[in-house]
């Protein structure tokens, strides 16, 4: 590449005063985005525009189109806001790291952070599953399923599993794709989510947890329904903060497939008489339930009762 240049190449932006969008040729330099025409195959000079990156802000994802889930927002000190589509989610990504990079490219602090950051995983301890559905689900704000076609059939109310990680990341549940994938996959682990298709029935059939679910905008995904199972997890209680994590023990895969937070938390033994009203299930004895901050009710069994002795009192000490 030229000297200074950090990255060039199509994307496509739309007008300022008709909204119609437009191939230009862009080139980035450490302070300035410049846009040219291309005629003939050669840049059509002066520049049609230029970006001033300092004090700019950048969305990426920008979910604000509907039918264009490819673009980059870039927002100037002056208010003044520029919508860029790339033609595929790699390549938006990789103008989204490189722009950002230039705008903070005085501050190396902050360069660090973003090169951490792009594979970070750190889910924040406040997480919950039933607030991101319900979240999903919202009707202005959700994820909205529409009709998509893989291999000739068309599966009604889905969504690619590309922009629930996008999704994900635009309502910051996630601030990584790595962290969305992990998201996206305890919501299917615990049938929030359900694969539709080939593509991601497949995963599915793959038996290895982390590429379960697929951030590809080939692979369908729609809503499930909850289904109150029981199943065997291994418990981790951590302390700062205070959080409970549970994995699948069948898999090699160090990550968790869910957790809640505990502080505000209510934890109480059961009676040994079976499960209570309204859960479904034939376990019995040992029983103890948590219930979060956000009414969500969590039942678990002990191996024994010293042992749910053990879990409520570590457990209340964090609540």
């Amino acid at each position: 590449m030229e000297d200074g240049v950090l990255k060039e190449g199509f994307l496509v932006k739309r007008g300022h005063i008709v909204h119609n969008w437009k191939a230009r040729w862009f080139i980035l330099r450490q302070n300035t985005l410049l846009y040219y025409k291309l005629e003939g195959g050669r840049l059509v000079t002066p520049p049609k525009g230029r970006i001033l990156l300092d004090g700019c802000t950048i969305t990426c994802p920008c979910l604000e189109y509907e039918n264009r889930p490819l673009l980059i927002k870039l927002k100037t000190r002056t208010s003044t806001e520029y919508f860029l589509e790339a033609c595929s989610r790699e390549e938006r990504d990789s103008w989204a790291f490189e722009i950002t990079g230039a705008i903070h490219a005085g501050q190396p602090g902050k360069v660090q952070q973003l090169h951490i950051q792009k594979n970070s995983f750190k889910l924040p301890p406040h997480i919950s599953l039933h607030r991101i559905v319900d979240k999903m689900r919202d009707s202005s704000s959700g994820i909205r399923p529409c009709p998509n076609m893989e291999q000739g059939s068309t599966y009604k109310k889905t969504f690619l599993g590309s922009s629930l990680v996008d999704w994900l990341i635009s309502s910051s549940f996630a601030a990584s794709r790595l962290e969305g994938v992990t998201l996206a996959s305890m919501l299917m682990e615990e049938n929030f989510l359900r694969p539709v298709g080939i593509r991601s029935m497949g995963a599915i059939r793959s038996g290895d947890l982390a590429e379960q679910f697929l951030d590809d905008s080939t692979a369908l995904y729609t809503f499930g329904h909850k289904r109150k199972n029981w199943k065997v997890r291994r418990f981790v209680l951590r302390k700062d903060p205070a959080f409970l994590h549970y994995y699948d023990p069948s898999k090699e895969e160090n990550r968790p497939v869910g957790g809640f937070s505990l502080r505000g938390s209510l934890v109480s033994a059961l009676e040994d008489n079976g499960v209570p009203t309204g859960v479904k299930g034939n376990v019995q004895g040992n029983l103890f339930k948590v219930i979060t901050k956000d009414d969500t009710h969590y039942y678990i069994q002990a191996s024994s009762k010293a042992e749910r002795a053990e879990w409520i009192e570590a457990i209340k000490k964090l609540t």
